[in-house]
C-alpha cells in the first residue's frame, strides 16, 4: 500500500503540484470529490466523501427515501475514498500546478462500495481474470462542438469556424471541415499528450461540427479513466475557444446521434494470445460465444448504454445507430459489427453505447455480456448480409422505462453486477425520468397550444 502511495509522492513533488484534485465518478459520470492542497492531500492519503453522492441524480436530486434509507446507512455515512496512483492526471488548462487524482471506494471495513461506477467495471474484470483472460478495448468518442447557448430551450446551433461560416449539410470525414476548427484541437492534442491519454485519430462526423476522436486499444479500466479524463478536457479546451462540447446523445434533431462505440477483444493471460480466433485464422467459438452473449443481455443492460431519456432519440433507422443487436462484418447497420482485421486483431465492434454513457459502466455493461456468452455458450443468430434496419428480431427497449424494466428483472445482471447496485442505478434513472416528465416541452406548446 505504501510503495504505490509513494510513487505518486514523487510524482506530485516532481511535477510541483500544488493542488489535487480528488474525484470519484457518480452514477452518471459526474466527477465528484474534492479540491485539497497537495501537502494536506499527502498528509490524509484520500478523503471521505458521503456515499449518498452515488445516489445523486444529473439534476442534483436524490432517489425517494424508502430506496435511499434501504440502499445506505440511515446515518448518512462516509465512504473511504483512497487514490490510485495509476490513474493521475495533470490539468494543463489550471493555472496552479494541478492534478486530477481519481479514487477506488471503500467502506470502514474496507470492502469496495457496490454503488461506485468504477467498482462495477473492477468487478467485471476480475471475472475475466478469474477465468484466466484479459478483455482489451478501444472506445470511439463522438461529440458535437456548438456555440454556446445560455437558454435551453433554444436549438443548438453549429459555431463559426476559421472561416468565420458555421457548416451546412454533412461534411462525414471531410479534412476541411475538420481544420475549421485546427486551434482547438491542437489544444485538445497538447492536453492530452501532457496527461498520457493514449489518442489515435481524428475524424469529422456526419453532423455539422460533429467529431470523433478514437482511442489506441488497451486496459479497460485504464480506458474508462482515460474518458472520464478526456470528455472534460475536451470541455474545457471547447471553452476556451468560446464554443461548447457536448457529449449528448442526440443534442440536434434531424441530425446522427453521438456514440461510445466500443471494440472488445480477450486474450489469454498465460499466452498472450486472442481467443477470438483460431490457428487458422476463423473466428473462435468463443468469439461467437462472446458475441452471443452480447445479443442475449444487452437488452437487459441497455440503461448503461442509453442512461438519459435523450439517449433513447438516438435509436433511429437510417441515423448512422443501430436499432437492434444483429450482428455482421463489416455492416455498419447492425448493432454488433465485426470490422476486417488481421487475425490477431480480431474483435467485435458494441455500437449500442452512447456518448452520455458513463463510461466505467458501458464498459462494464458490454464485457459483461460477451462473458455471460462465452461461460453459458450461448450461440449468436446468424450474421446479417445487407442492411439491418428493417430486421424485426433481437429488438431493442425503445423507452427508458422499458429498458429500467428489463435491466431489474434480469437475475444474471443483478447477480454478477450486485443488487445493491441494481436497485440504485435504476432508482436514480428512474429520478431522473420522473424530473424529465415535469417538462413541457417546446413540441407540446407549439402542436397543442391551440389545437387540441
Amino acid at each position: 500500500m505504501n510503495a504505490p502511495f509513494d510513487q505518486l509522492s514523487a510524482w506530485l513533488k516532481e511535477h510541483k503540484i500544488t493542488e489535487v484534485e480528488c474525484v470519484v465518478s457518480d452514477l452518471t459520470g459526474i466527477a465528484r470529490g474534492k479540491i485539497a492542497p497537495t501537502n494536506k492531500f499527502l498528509h490524509e492519503r484520500g478523503m471521505r466523501l458521503p456515499e449518498s453522492v452515488l445516489l445523486q441524480t444529473v439534476t442534483g436530486d436524490f432517489v425517494d427515501d424508502d430506496i435511499y434509507y434501504d440502499l445506505l446507512d440511515p446515518a448518512d455515512i462516509d465512504m473511504v475514498c483512497r487514490p490510485d496512483s495509476a490513474a493521475v492526471y495533470v490539468v494543463p488548462w489550471a493555472i496552479e500546478p494541478t492534478a486530477i487524482v481519481i479514487h477506488d471506494t471503500f467502506d470502514k471495513q474496507g470492502n469496495p462500495i457496490e454503488l461506485s461506477p468504477r467498482n462495477v467495471l473492477k468487478k467485471v474484470l476480475k471475472l475475466y481474470a478469474d477465468k484466466g483472460w484479459q478483455p482489451i478495448v478501444a472506445p470511439e468518442m463522438e461529440f458535437y462542438l456548438t456555440q454556446r447557448c445560455e437558454d435551453p430551450d433554444l436549438p443548438l446551433q453549429a459555431p463559426l469556424g476559421r472561416s468565420g461560416r458555421a457548416e451546412s449539410g454533412r461534411q462525414s470525414f471531410s479534412i476541411d471541415a475538420a481544420n475549421e476548427f485546427d486551434p482547438l484541437f491542437e489544444d485538445v492534442y497538447d492536453w492530452c499528450e501532457a496527461q498520457g491519454l493514449d489518442l489515435d485519430t481524428l475524424i469529422h462526423e456526419d453532423g455539422p461540427a460533429q467529431m470523433e476522436i478514437n482511442f489506441r486499444h488497451g486496459d479497460a479500466l485504464d480506458l474508462a479513466d482515460q474518458i472520464t479524463v478526456f470528455k472534460r478536457t475536451m470541455r474545457e479546451a471547447a471553452l476556451k475557444h468560446n464554443v461548447t462540447a457536448t457529449f449528448m446523445a442526440k443534442p440536434v434533431g434531424d441530425e446522427p446521434g453521438s456514440a461510445m462505440h466500443l471494440h472488445q477483444s480477450v486474450i489469454d493471460i498465460a499466452t498472450g494470445k486472442p481467443i477470438f480466433v483460431n490457428e487458422d485464422g476463423q473466428m473462435s467459438e468463443l468469439f461467437l460465444q462472446h458475441i452471443g452473449g452480447l445479443q442475449k443481455y444487452i437488452p437487459k443492460v441497455l440503461p448503461m448504454f442509453a442512461p438519459n431519456v435523450n439517449s433513447f432519440r438516438r435509436f433511429l433507422p437510417d441515423t448512422s445507430a443501430p436499432v437492434n443487436v444483429e450482428w455482421g462484418e463489416e455492416n455498419r447497420t447492425v448493432g454488433l459489427r465485426v470490422p476486417t482485421s488481421s487475425p490477431d486483431a480480431m474483435r467485435v465492434e458494441n455500437r449500442l453505447p452512447g456518448a452520455d454513457a458513463n463510461p466505467y459502466l458501458a464498459i462494464a455493461a458490454s464485457l459483461l455480456c460477451g462473458y455471460l456468452g462465452m461461460v453459458e455458450k450461448i450461440n449468436p443468430s446468424a450474421p446479417v448480409q445487407g442492411r439491418a434496419y428493417e430486421r424485426r428480431n433481437l429488438r431493442l427497449p425503445i423507452t427508458i422505462e422499458d429498458a429500467l424494466a428489463n435491466m431489474e428483472d434480469c437475475p444474471s445482471v443483478e447477480q454478477h453486477l450486485g443488487s445493491k447496485f441494481v436497485r440504485g442505478y435504476v432508482a436514480v434513472k428512474r429520478a431522473e425520468h420522473e424530473n424529465f416528465k415535469r417538462v413541457i416541452s417546446s413540441w407540446e406548446r407549439e402542436f397543442l397550444l391551440l389545437s387540441v
